[in-house]
This record gives structure tokens, sequence and C-alpha cells, in this order.
């Protein structure tokens, strides 16, 4: 009997009402609508704006729609994993805060950290619960609330990230020529130094002193960050082409990490694609971290017909970068 694969069977997201332009940000930083869009590519974000909400918020209100959508009951679902840099707190887990929220109670989960590769981190994990057995009906949220940590008085920064959160179902099927196929993960601790958020950790506790410094932000070398990134989620995203001898028309579409349109644009090109095979949305959200892949499938669901080839490729904190292989499954 062949192993189970692990399909995405549904997916909802929420996206807060409030949408940032490029035009209120070249109020706060020294920069304009033009800078923006030639160096990054994003003309609007969407912020979560209310004192009190946080990641769990938003991803409650993604799993209520999912599990209205696709007609599950919430005491079926056996596990919740939450892919986030932005938590709640550092602790309960934003999974189980979810949990709760949304009323399902006979399952156990936990979050994920892998900073912007995090729904390719995450997705692996949950398949290897459905392939084992052990999950037959799990839900997989990214969430992120990167307002929180973004500083609005940095221009490298401030114009890069967004908010929002994705529901998937994520259950077992015994069709070889469905689901997730194979991943590439990789990880080099050397990106601690050029993408971080300093305080707030163990290391550096928050303080007067690191309020002042304002080091609960994020920080980013940028000229760095695009050399990796550029190199690494090309490379990879080649790799899981060769290794199963995929040719760029076997691929129904790139749905790449939403960060920067050239590191996009730079993958896609080393892929042999034409653009109308990699899919976009960063224009609208900006970068909103683990969730920007999921993003771009829920605002794309119904171009996807059952068995397209999709390669998902990310780079993100820490570093983490990697690359999937999966077929649609509806």
């Amino acid at each position: 009997m062949s192993a189970k694969r692990a399909i995405i069977t549904g997916i909802e997201a929420f996206l807060p009402e409030y949408i940032l332009t490029n035009d209120e940000i070249s109020t706060m930083v020294d920069t304009t609508d033009e800078w923006i869009m030639t160096r990054i590519g994003v003309k609007e974000r969407r912020i979560l704006k209310e004192d009190g909400l946080g990641t769990s918020y938003m991803g409650a209100e993604a799993v209520r729609r999912l599990l209205e959508k696709t007609g599950t009951n919430p005491e079926e679902v056996d596990m919740v994993l939450c892919a986030t840099v932005s938590p709640d707190m550092l602790f309960p887990a934003t999974a189980n805060i979810i949990s709760d929220k949304v009323g399902i109670t006979n399952a156990w989960g936990y979050d994920i950290n892998a900073g912007c590769s995090g729904f390719l981190f995450s997705f692996a994990t949950a398949s290897t619960f459905v392939q084992s057995g052990q999950s037959k009906k799990m839900v997989l949220v990214t969430g992120e609330r990167m307002s929180g940590m973004t500083d609005y008085t940095d221009r490298t920064t401030c114009p890069l990230f967004g908010d929002a959160a994705v529901a998937m179902l994520i259950e077992p099927t015994d069709d070889e020529n469905l689901g997730l196929y194979d991943q590439i993960l990789r990880v080099d601790g050397i990106g601690r130094h050029y993408l971080y958020q300093k305080a707030g950790g163990s290391a550096y506790p928050p303080t007067e002193e690191t309020l002042k410094n304002r080091e609960h932000y994020i920080h980013q070398d940028g000229q760095t960050v695009f050399k990796y990134a550029v190199s690494r989620m090309a490379d990879v995203s080649v790799e899981i082409m060769e290794k199963h001898n995929l040719k760029a028309e076997d691929i129904a579409y790139l749905i790449p990490h939403q960060a920067n349109m050239r590191i996009i644009e730079a993958t896609g090109k080393r892929m042999g694609l034409t653009s109308e095979k990699i899919l976009i949305n960063i224009e609208k959200y900006g970068n909103t971290a683990g969730t920007s892949i999921p993003l771009v499938l829920w605002e794309y669901e119904k171009n996807f017909k059952k068995g397209d080839i999709l390669v998902f490729s990310a780079f993100g904190a820490g570093f983490t970068w990697g690359s999937m292989l999966y077929r649609w499954a509806y």
C-alpha cells in the first residue's frame, strides 16, 4: 500500500480592512510611491490597527471561514499548527489560542517560527503527521501581524510589510498523483546577523534601554538579504525541478514568497518560466512573511485545476529557504 500524501482540501483568508498606501507612508518617511514600486513592487498593504488584537484574532477569523466553507465541525479537527513570527505572546502558543477561540477542543498543536519560509516548514511538518496516520483532519494557519514589529520611522523596512492570516484544511489522500510530492528545505544561522528582531527574547529582555534604542522592531541589512534571497530561492527552485525531471512547460505555476519583485523575477527567470506562470499579489498586500504563499493560493484558488503542478519557493529570516513540489487536489 502506498504512503498517503497530504493535500490542501480547503483554504480561507482574513485581511484587515485598513489599507496603508505608499502615499501615506511617504508622509511618515522620506520616500515616494515611485521609489517603493521600482525597488519593491508594493503599492499598498493591509494593517490590523486595533489595539488588543493580534495574530490569533486574524487566524481565528480565517479558521471560522474555513470551517464554514468546508462544512467541517470544529470537533473533527485533530491538530492545529500555526506558522508565525508575530505570536500574540511568547507563550502560550498562538495555535492554542486560535483553537480556543473557534471551539476546536479535540486537537493538539503548536507554533512554528521559520520566518518567511513559515508555510513551507509548517506544511512539511503537517505532511509528516498526515503520512504517519497521526492526523486525519488538520488545520494549518499562517498568520502575521508584521505591523506590530515594523518601525514606521525606518524608510528601509516600513514599506515592506503587511498583515494577514490564511487557514488551510490538510487531509490525507491515497491518490499518488495529488498532494505534496517533495520538498527541499534549508537553514543557515548566519542570517541572524542580517535580518532579526533583537530585543524581546531571553538574550535581550525588554528594558528601558531596548525600548529607547528601538530594538523591538525588525532590523534588516537589505543588500545582504537581497543577495542571499536571489541566489538561494532560485537555486532551490531549479534543484527541485531537476530532481523530478521537470521542464518549465510541466509547471502550471510558481507561487513564490512575496517579498520583492526583483527576487521573484530572478527566480522565475532561472526556472525558465514565462510571467504568466508566476503568481503575484505583492502589489496589494506587501510582504506578509510566512502567510504570503498561502495568500496567493487563496486569491488564485479558482485558477487551479486538479493535478496542476505547483512549485512553492521562499526565503526568510534565519536564514531559512526552500521549495516544494505540489499537485493541486481539487
